[in-house]
């Protein structure tokens, strides 16, 4: 079983490599070799938000209750927390492992499957781990910047790392496509309702919301990667815009 578990380890990392040499030896000096394409799909996923997502999750915000609302929030908050102390193992992370295991059982049971955050509340709090950040902890560079369909923005380590996250998703495991599409239908009007008052900011903020958004994800990933601590390279300084 081992064996097994370092092999994937091992042509995990083969793929993602040999994916992002290819991408970055035609453009070494691009965050965003593939811009006109990204831009282009970041306005589509914008049409879809606006015409879609948006009109449904202001329907939420209106409709739903503040404490319901804050319930649905922790309870898949609380199902992540697998995935999380599943990477922060695989990072080696053993003692944060540990915690992040110990914070889901205690939601998961004394918090009623999550929906209060008492392990919060005792001070265990909410960690963000994911495969995207193993596999920089593992030494994959992230490749170029990408912007997938309704996903919105990746590096291409991070769309590898999705396909993880997805394999260590609970909701994934839901018997029957119904219920499993409501489970992740909620899940997606929730996290959108959650982010109405901070597109505001954004729509205020830049006149280019495109590298706003690009700027600001490579720089927080960069962040999570290094755990807070990146590298002080004067070389790579994501908010210059050339």
């Amino acid at each position: 079983m081992f064996k097994a578990k370092g092999f994937f380890r091992i042509s995990l990392i083969s793929m993602v490599v040999l994916f992002t040499g290819c991408a970055t030896t035609q453009n070494p000096d691009e965050r965003d070799p593939f811009e006109s394409y990204n831009r282009a799909m970041y306005k589509f996923n914008d049409t879809v938000d606006r015409a879609v997502l948006k009109p449904v999750a202001k329907g939420y915000d209106a409709v739903v209750p503040d404490a319901v609302s804050w319930g649905v929030s922790n309870f898949f908050s609380n199902l992540n927390d697998i995935t999380v102390a599943i990477n922060s193992l695989l990072q080696g992370k053993l003692n944060q492992a540990a915690d992040d295991t110990g914070r889901f059982l205690l939601n998961s049971t004394v918090g009623v499957a999550g929906i209060f955050d008492v392990a919060g509340h005792a001070g265990n709090k909410k960690r963000n781990e994911d495969f995207g950040q193993t596999l920089g902890v593992w030494g994959v560079e992230p490749g170029p910047y990408v912007v997938l369909p309704i996903f919105g923005p990746r590096t291409v380590r991070d769309s590898f790392g999705l396909v993880g996250d997805m394999f260590t998703d609970p909701v994934m495991y839901v018997e029957g496509p119904g219920a499993r599409n409501a489970f992740l239908g909620t899940r997606l009007v929730d996290t959108r309702a959650n982010l109405l008052k901070t597109q505001r900011v954004l729509s205020e903020a830049t006149d280019d919301e495109y590298a706003y958004v690009r700027n600001a994800y490579l720089q927080r990933r960069q962040y999570l990667v290094y755990d807070g601590n990146p590298p002080d390279d004067d070389d790579f300084d994501l908010f210059d815009d050339e």
